[in-house]
């Protein structure tokens, strides 16, 4: 009798409810994903309440990639970086492509074939001031009805952000609703902080040219999909629900960027 109420005693913990987060970890300045992190070395802030990470798990897993390339005015800056981009395109994973200025406009559904994605690239044509916000929403709304796998926005802009209608505020709730993550690819401009933040809220990681450039990675495209692959899957007890004020940290001397995107 003893050992079988034992036996339930250790079933018990499994039964508990807990909630899956998606963690990106990169290096700051070489965008060099973190790979060797264990459980103990994450804590998960809600609001101001620590709440202690049960397991963390480390993966590279294929994704479905929504490629959002700025048209805008000043598009130009970053077309050096789309076919590379393109070119990382592994078996069984898929791309679609979104050009946007003022509106977004798909040119090109998912497929898992290059050719077909760069002969896209020909459809694109620069003009209007970007939209990015309103564009990212939009995109996250219905581009990935014929996606498989986790679902990734490589958000390709020259880091210029005009009058957007919708707040970053309501991005994120709908990326966290649609389990959306956005990695931001982007050549300079005022709106650094409103990438870096989009990333940092759903389980993405932000790309500065400028910065990857000064560390010496003449090719950035590897890199990215590096980082685009590998994510962290943590284990939180308890029912988080899909609160907005998450951070997770790691607990380490160096500067690392975190960013979380919850599943449950």
């Amino acid at each position: 009798m003893l050992r079988l109420f034992l036996t339930m005693l250790l079933l018990v913990p499994a039964c508990w409810p807990a909630i899956r987060i998606v963690v990106t970890v990169v290096e700051q300045k070489t965008g060099r994903p973190v790979t060797d992190l264990k459980a103990s070395d994450f804590v998960l802030w809600e609001d101001k309440t620590a709440r202690p990470v049960q397991a963390a798990e480390f993966a590279s897993k294929p994704v479905d990639v929504l490629l959002m390339i700025d048209t805008g005015l000043a598009g130009g800056a970053v077309q050096p970086v789309i076919s590379p981009l393109i070119g990382q395109l592994q078996e069984k994973e898929q791309m679609a492509i979104v050009a946007f200025d003022s509106s977004a406009e798909m040119i090109q559904d998912f497929t898992a074939s290059r050719q077909i994605l760069t002969a896209a690239l020909a459809k694109l044509k620069y003009g209007n001031t970007p939209r990015v916000l309103d564009s990212v929403f939009a995109a996250m709304e219905s581009g990935f009805d014929n996606a498989t796998y986790r679902r990734v926005i490589l958000l390709v802009t020259a880091g210029l952000e005009g009058y957007s209608r919708i707040s970053d505020r309501e991005v994120v709730r709908l990326a966290r609703k649609n389990g959306v993550s956005v990695y931001p690819v982007y050549a300079a401009g005022s709106g650094r902080s409103l990438l870096e933040n989009l990333a940092r809220q759903t389980g993405g990681a932000s790309f500065s040219l400028r910065d990857l450039e000064k560390s010496g990675i003449k090719d950035p495209a590897p890199r990215i999909f590096d980082v685009v692959r590998g994510h962290y899957t943590l284990t939180v007890p308890g029912n988080l629900g899909l609160g907005e004020k998450i951070k997770v940290e790691v607990k380490r001397p160096d500067k690392l960027l975190v960013s979380a995107l919850p599943l449950d």
